[in-house]
């Protein structure tokens, strides 16, 4: 066995895969996987939606069956968070007072709930680990008022999830209007229209001021009525430990191409690294599930000693009253869009295109075809008429080969 130790910090969705992805590239040596939550790396998107609706709650649905971790020879070490690095002694210092020597070590930290700071704070829930579900849960009654902060992707799934339990929903949001990031201003506000057909509230340009024991109090002084309240304000990056030993953080720990930082040997994948794009000529960062999945594999791989440089298109999905609705590309980069299918049946997809005629994203309401050569056209910068895609007598497969 090589003497080499690799040691991977956060046992999520990211961390699971590049731990799976250094062994299966060849990597012999020993492999420790460390984890502040007790838990094996299980998957997050559940977490808002079938964590928080069926019947009997579901299992976590794990990244890695236990006994794939040991056929493996990973070590694992849950329950114990990183608290140190010293890049020049190569050891981390864990939060029981114990170190580890590493070699090489992978910063797959993701982020955390950005939270509400304003007075009553205490009584919001948040979505982000088995716990946060499994404590929301109860709370999701046929006739409880429910406010939810926030009309991103979480904020408006959990708002979803406590309808289908019957709850009276509300969401307030800071912005003039929903799903800012990750949507065309088109596609968010036919999202809107959705959850308003299914009876939530959404109210947009609102601020907040308290958050009392049965309501959420509002800036202009005007309060709404709820019995639980939660919020889906975004993420913040675990990037403290890398800019304390010295790594170039900017919003994320940046990375090149394949995972590396500027540190020999130190590498960062999934929500907290802010990665060079080599198609799209940015550098990026991104919180999906997809992402986590592949970053980590392609950062696995790198240390490993078999760089390929990671070049996926982004995309994510979301799963909102029966609807699935999937983004692939980035959105905010079109200027144009053309709309394939029947908006009101639910199963279109929307094409979006730059200054340059490019297919720069692809928007599909229950259309994961459409997504999929969307993807195959965005990543390799294709040109296409948009009145092609707009013609449902168009082949798309025929698209792929053109």
């Amino acid at each position: 066995m090589s003497a080499q130790v690799h040691v991977v910090v956060g046992a999520g969705q990211t961390g699971a895969n590049a731990v799976v992805a250094m062994r299966e590239a060849g990597f012999a040596g020993r492999i420790v996987l460390v984890g502040d939550e007790a838990h094996a790396p299980y998957e997050r998107p559940p977490l808002s939606k079938a964590a928080l609706t069926e019947d009997p709650a579901p299992d976590p649905a794990w990244v890695v069956a236990a006994a794939r971790y040991e056929s493996l020879g990973v070590e694992m070490r849950l329950g114990h968070a990183a608290r140190r690095l010293d890049l020049a002694g190569r050891r981390l210092t864990l939060s029981d007072g114990s170190t580890l020597g590493f070699d090489k070590l992978l910063f797959a930290t993701g982020g955390r709930p950005r939270h509400l700071t304003l007075p009553g704070h205490e009584r919001v829930h948040y979505v982000r680990t088995l716990e946060d579900a499994a404590g929301l849960r109860p709370h999701l009654t046929p006739g409880a008022r429910v406010v939810c902060i926030g009309a991103g992707v979480i904020g408006l799934e959990t708002a979803a999830s406590a309808r289908h339990q019957g709850c009276e929903v509300t969401v307030l949001e800071a912005a003039p209007a929903a799903l800012g990031r990750g949507m065309t201003p088109d596609m968010a506000r036919w999202v809107v229209r959705l959850h308003e057909r299914h009876g939530v509230v959404l109210r947009f340009g609102v601020h907040l001021a308290a958050i009392e024991a049965d309501r959420v109090v509002l800036a202009d002084g005007s309060s709404v009525t709820a019995d639980v309240v939660v919020a889906g304000i975004g993420i913040l990056r675990n990037t403290e430990m890398a800019q304390d030993a010295g790594l170039d953080v900017d919003n994320g720990i940046v990375v090149d191409e394949f995972c590396r930082t500027g540190m020999d040997g130190i590498c960062a994948a999934g929500d907290v690294a802010a990665f060079w794009h080599p198609v799209l000529q940015r550098r990026l960062r991104l919180e999906c599930w997809k992402h986590a999945q592949n970053h980590g594999i392609a950062a696995g791989r790198a240390m490993a000693g078999v760089p390929a440089q990671y070049d996926d298109v982004p995309w994510f999905w979301t799963d909102q009253f029966g609807v699935t609705i999937q983004v692939g590309g980035l959105a905010q980069d079109a200027i144009d869009s053309v709309v394939r299918g029947d908006e009101a049946a639910e199963s279109f997809s929307v094409w979006h295109f730059d200054g340059a005629g490019r297919v720069v994203a692809v928007t599909g309401v229950n259309a994961a075809r459409d997504v999929r050569v969307g993807l195959a056209l965005i990543g390799r910068g294709a040109v296409v008429p948009p009145s092609v895609l707009a013609d449902p007598a168009t082949r798309l497969q025929a698209l792929m080969k053109g």
